[in-house]
C-alpha cells in the first residue's frame, strides 16, 4: 500500500520478505516485478508470476529434502530465477548463502565447505562444472540445480537436476499440499537468519556475515523513506549478488518498496540495457562511472571540433552552476539560461548516451570517488550520492540528504542508525541493521561489538562541522612514517585512481622514510591514448613499460602530490617514488579480493623485491610472476620494471598550485 506521496509503507506484520513477497502479490498482482532481457527480447514478471514461482521453487526444495535451517549456495549473475531462489529459500526458513559468480572453484570450496551447504542454485554449466570439480572436498553438497540448460544434456551425475524439472515436482507438491508454503511462512521470525554473505576477505579467510529478515528490512525501509521511492521505480541489477549491496538495493528495498527489478542480458550488454530501462534509481561503484567518464570524454576527443567548442563552452557553465541548481540554490538568472540551453545541447543528450535521463536518485559506494568525477555527473544534473555501509550493517550506516550534498564527505547518518567515534578515530556504529552474528565464529562475532552494543567497523574518520562523515581509511591500516607523519594508504591510493589512467595502485609507507607506489595502468584509456599519440605496443607489458607512460602517471602523481602537500595530516604522505607493474592485480592470482579490494599483505610479500627494489634507490628491477588464467592454466609473465621519482611540493606550492 502507499501514503499520500506516493510512497510505499509496509503494512504491519510484515516482518520478513516472504510476507512482504505474498503482500506485493495480493496489492499489486499485475504490476512488473521483474524483468530479464534474454535472446534480445525483455521479459517481464509480474509480482503474482513471481510469487507463484517461488512458492514452486520453495515446494520443489521440499520435495528434495530441504529443511529449515539448512544453507543453500545460490551462484550466477543476476537472473529472476536466481532471486526467486533466494526468496524460497526464505520461505522454507532457510539461510540462502550468495557466493561470487567470478569465484574459482578452489574460493567456492572454502565457503560451501565452511557454510555446509547441501543444496545448491546454480546458473549454468560454468557453475555446474565448478561443483562437480570440488564435489569430493565438499561433502554435504547433494543436490545441484541449473538454471539455463544449455549444455547439459549430456551430464548424467545424479546430484544434478534443472530448475525447470524441479519447480515442476514443486508445483504438483504445492497442489497436492496447498496449504504447505502459508504454513511455513507464518513459522518464519523476523529475527531469523534471511541471508549469509561472506567478507571479502582482505587479511584472511572470509567470514559469513549472517544478517536477519529485521536487519535488511530496516535497512531497506530507511533508505525507501530516506529518497521518497515508490513502487514506480526502475533499477538495473548487475552487479553481483553475493555483494551486499546488490542484496541491498536489488532485493530487500525492492521486496520493501515494491518497484522493479531489471537484469540485463549479460555484462557486456550492460550498458545497452541500461539505455533500454532507463532506469529512476541506479546504483554503481566509482569504478563504473570513472569508466563512463572516460567513455564519453574518449568519445569527444574524436568528435569534430565545432562539437568539441560545443561540448566545451556548456561544460564549463555546468561545473559554475549545475550542482547548485541541482541542490536548489541561488544561481543568477544569466546562468540558468545558460544552463537551459545546455541541457537542450549538451547534458540531455549526454544523459540519455549514458541510459541516465530518468534517474532520480544514483548513489556510488565502497570506495572512494573524486570530487572532479563526483560533481561532473551533479553538474549535469544526475542525483548521484555517496553512501557509507558494510556487509555486517546491511550496507547502511550514512547516506546524503538531498540538497547537502558535499563531495568529500559519506553524509550523515542514516534513519534508525547512530554513529560515534572512538577515541583512535574508528568509526562505532549502532542500530536495527547490525549482524546477528559471523557464522560459526562466536569469538569473531564478540569481538566485533563492544560492550555498549557498538559494532566496531575498523574504519578511521571524523564529523566535520556539519555532521558529515568523512572517511579516512581502514583504522588497521593507518600507520606512520620513520618521522612520526600519519599514513593512510588507501587515502592516497584512492587520490591515484581518481586520475583516468590508473586502473589500481598500492601505497607503501609505513616504517618507512617515504612513501612509495605500485600502479596499475588502465589499459583501456591508456591504450586510446596512446593510438592517438601514434605509439606502438603488443599489450599490457609493453605499454606499462614505455617511457611516455612513464611521464603520463607521474604527471597524475605529482598532482596527487600537490593536494596531499595542501593537508596538513598528509603533507608528509607524498609520493617519492613509483613504478607500473608489468601484470594488472587480479583476484584469480590472490592480490585482489572479488569485490577488488587489495590484499596487502600479500602483495607485499609477493613483490618483496619491487618494494625493496623502490626504497633500495634502484633504477630498475626484473621481476617473474607466476599468473593463473581462465582455464586453469598456470604461466609466467617476467620483466624489467623502470622505476622513477616523483616531484614533491612544499605546501606554500601547494596552495599556488591549487
Amino acid at each position: 500500500m502507499s501514503d499520500q506521496t506516493g510512497q510505499t509503507v509496509p503494512a504491519a506484520g510484515l516482518d520478513t520478505f516472504p510476507r512482504l513477497l505474498m503482500h506485493h502479490a495480493k496489492v499489486r498482482p499485475n504490476r512488473p516485478a521483474m524483468r530479464e532481457k534474454e535472446y534480445g527480447i525483455w521479459q517481464t514478471y509480474t509480482w503474482a508470476e513471481v510469487a507463484e514461482n517461488v512458492r514452486a521453487i520453495a515446494c520443489g526444495l521440499a520435495q528434495l529434502g530441504f529443511k529449515r535451517g539448512d544453507r543453500l549456495a545460490i551462484i550466477g549473475d543476476n537472473r529472476p530465477r536466481l532471486y526467486w531462489s533466494v526468496a524460497a529459500c526464505q520461505v522454507l526458513g532457510g539461510i540462502p548463502v550468495m557466493l561470487y559468480q567470478d569465484a574459482v572453484a578452489e574460493e567456492m570450496a572454502y565457503v560451501l565447505q565452511d557454510a555446509e551447504i547441501k543444496f545448491a542454485v546454480v546458473e549454468d554449466q560454468e557453475q555446474v562444472d565448478k561443483m562437480l570439480e570440488i564435489h569430493d572436498q565438499v561433502p554435504f553438497l547433494e543436490h545441484v540445480v541449473y538454471d539455463d540448460p544449455r549444455g547439459m544434456r549430456h551430464y548424467t551425475q545424479t546430484l544434478l537436476m534443472g530448475l525447470d524439472e524441479l519447480q515442476e515436482m514443486g508445483r504438483i507438491h504445492d497442489r497436492n499440499q496447498s496449504d504447505f508454503i502459508e504454513s511455513e511462512i507464518a513459522k518464519g521470525a523476523t529475527d531469523d537468519i534471511s541471508i549469509m554473505l561472506y567478507t571479502s576477505g582482505t587479511t584472511g579467510k572470509p567470514k559469513g556475515v549472517c544478517q536477519t529478515h529485521g536487519a535488511f528490512i530496516a535497512a531497506a525501509q530507511g533508505g525507501t523513506q530516506f529518497d521518497k521511492l515508490t513502487d514506480q521505480e526502475d533499477i538495473l541489477s548487475y552487479l553481483p549478488m553475493a555483494w551486499v549491496g546488490d542484496h541491498l538495493f536489488s532485493f530487500a528495498q525492492a521486496m520493501v518498496a515494491g518497484f522493479t527489478i531489471n537484469c540485463p542480458e549479460s555484462g557486456e550488454t550492460v550498458m545497452t540495457d541500461l539505455r533500454e530501462i532507463g532506469p529512476t534509481y541506479y546504483f554503481a561503484p566509482p569504478r563504473v562511472f570513472e569508466n563512463l567518464l572516460t567513455q564519453v570524454m574518449i568519445r569527444m576527443e574524436d568528435a569534430g571540433w565545432f562539437k568539441r567548442a560545443i561540448f566545451s563552452h556548456f561544460m564549463k557553465v555546468a561545473r559554475r552552476c549545475g550542482a547548485e541548481i541541482l541542490d536548489g540554490k541561488p544561481v543568477s538568472f544569466a546562468d540558468r539560461l545558460q544552463y537551459q540551453l545546455g541541457s537542450l545541447l549538451v547534458y540531455g543528450p549526454l544523459k540519455n548516451v549514458l541510459g541516465m535521463s530518468r534517474i532520480r536518485v544514483a548513489y556510488t559506494a565502497g570506495a572512494a570517488i573524486g570530487p572532479d568525477l563526483f560533481r561532473f555527473y551533479r553538474s549535469i544534473g544526475i542525483n548521484l550520492k555517496q553512501l557509507y555501509g558494510q556487509t555486517e550493517t546491511c550496507a547502511y550506516v550514512c547516506l546524503q540528504p538531498d540538497g547537502e550534498i558535499k563531495l568529500d564527505s559519506v553524509g550523515k547518518p542514516a534513519p534508525f542508525v547512530e554513529v560515534k567515534l572512538a577515541d583512535n578515530g574508528e568509526i562505532l556504529v549502532k542500530g536495527p541493521m547490525l549482524l546477528k552474528a559471523y557464522y560459526k565464529r562466536p569469538g569473531a562475532t564478540a569481538e566485533s561489538i563492544n560492550e555498549d552494543g557498538y559494532f566496531m567497523t575498523g574504519d578511521a574518520g571524523f564529523f566535520d562541522e556539519d555532521g558529515h562523515l568523512k572517511i579516512i581509511d581502514r583504522a588497521k591500516d593507518v600507520g606512520k612514517l620513520n618521522d612520526g607523519s600519519m599514513f593512510a594508504p588507501n587515502y592516497i591510493e584512492n587520490k591515484l585512481k581518481f586520475f583516468q589512467h590508473i586502473k589500481e595502485a598500492v601505497a607503501f609507507g609505513n616504517g618507512r622514510d617515504f612513501v612509495t607506489a605500485f600502479i596499475n595502468i588502465d589499459l583501456e584509456a591508456v591504450g586510446n591514448w596512446a593510438e592517438r599519440k601514434g605509439l606502438a605496443y603488443s599489450g599490457y607489458t609493453d605499454l606499462a613499460q614505455q617511457g611516455t607512460v612513464y611521464d603520463l602517471i607521474r604527471e597524475g602523481i605529482e598532482q596527487v602530490n600537490v593536494d596531499l602537500a595542501a593537508d596538513p595530516m598528509m603533507s608528509a604522505s607524498q609520493i617519492r617514488r613509483f613504478l607500473i607493474l608489468h601484470k594488472e592485480l587480479d583476484a584469480d592470482d590472490g592480490e585482489l579480493t572479488r569485490t577488488r579490494k587489495v590484499r596487502r599483505n600479500f602483495i607485499s610479500e609477493r613483490y618483496k623485491v619491487l618494494i625493496d627494489a623502490l626504497y633500495g634507490g634502484a633504477d630498475s628491477q626484473y621481476i617473474e610472476t607466476e599468473v593463473k588464467y581462465e582455464d586453469g592454466r598456470t604461466g609466467k609473465i617476467a620483466a624489467t620494471l623502470r622505476i622513477q621519482d616523483v616531484k614533491t611540493f612544499s605546501p606554500q606550492a601547494a596552495r599556488k598550485a591549487a
